[in-house]
Order: structure tokens, then sequence, then C-alpha cells
């Protein structure tokens, strides 16, 4: 494991550290190319958003065999799970800018404060749900074909 039992750092081998590059390139790659859609098309989609589709349908379409070996299913990763699972760790670091943020909100927009939180509350609520349900299918369907 990168940093010893979990993350990136000094006990890291060389092939741990080319998964992640590789992972990392493989994500920039698709994001570059979902910017390059939505540049060229005109569409109101966010480029990175098309990224994460194709990376999607790539992954889907082809069995996981073009880009890497993936461990979901019965193939094993190259890199793009590592990644994947090191950015999702550092995920909730990503809100606390947007969250001090709403602090600071200029006086003309403090009567908006109630609705902002009520907004992040049941979003919360509603992605956790989701996610529970999802989850809860998949495990389903992973235990009827293992």
């Amino acid at each position: 494991m990168l940093f010893g039992p979990g993350g990136i750092g000094p006990m890291a081998n060389d092939s741990q550290v080319l998964n992640l590059l590789r992972g990392l390139i493989i994500l920039l790659l698709y994001q570059g190319i979902g910017e390059a859609i939505t540049r060229y098309s005109g569409m109101p989609i966010p480029g990175p958003v098309i990224g994460m589709i194709l990376l999607f349908l790539t992954l889907n379409l082809s069995g996981s065999k073009i880009l890497l070996k993936f461990k979901y299913r019965g193939f094993k990763h190259t890199g793009l799970e590592h990644t994947a699972h090191l950015l999702i760790r550092g995920l909730p670091l990503m809100f606390i800018p947007a969250c001090v943020g709403i602090f600071f909100l200029p006086n003309t927009q403090a009567d908006q404060r109630p609705a902002i939180v009520g907004v992040i509350v049941l979003s919360t609520l509603v992605t956790l749900t989701a996610t529970a349900l999802v989850m809860k299918w998949l495990l389903r369907s992973e235990a009827k074909h293992p």
C-alpha cells in the first residue's frame, strides 16, 4: 500500500507509484477528451462529465481490457483503481473551501443562509439514500452472479 497501510508516501515502491501515475494519466486523458468535445461541439455539459461518461463506456464496452485489467468481476487492476481510491479518500477536503465560503457571504446574501444550509442537508440525504439503494442493488446482483 502507498503510505504504509493506506495512502501514498514513503513506503510506496516504484510499481505503486507507476500505477498511480498511469491511473492519473488515464483520468486526465479522458478529462481532456471531454473538454475538447465540449469546446468544439458547444454542448452545455462540462468536459469532465463527458470524459467520465466516455471512461465508463470504455471500461464497460471493452470488458476492461483496453485500458486496464480491472479487479471488478474477476479482472485485475493496473492503476486506475489505486488512483480512484486515493482521490476518493481525499474528496472531503474538496468541500472545505465551499463550506468556509458560506460563512463569508456578503450581508446582502446573509438572509439566504438558511436556504443554502437546507439545500445542502437535503441534497446530502438524497445522495446518501440513492447511494445506499444502488449499493444494495449491486450487492444483490453480485450475490446472484459471483
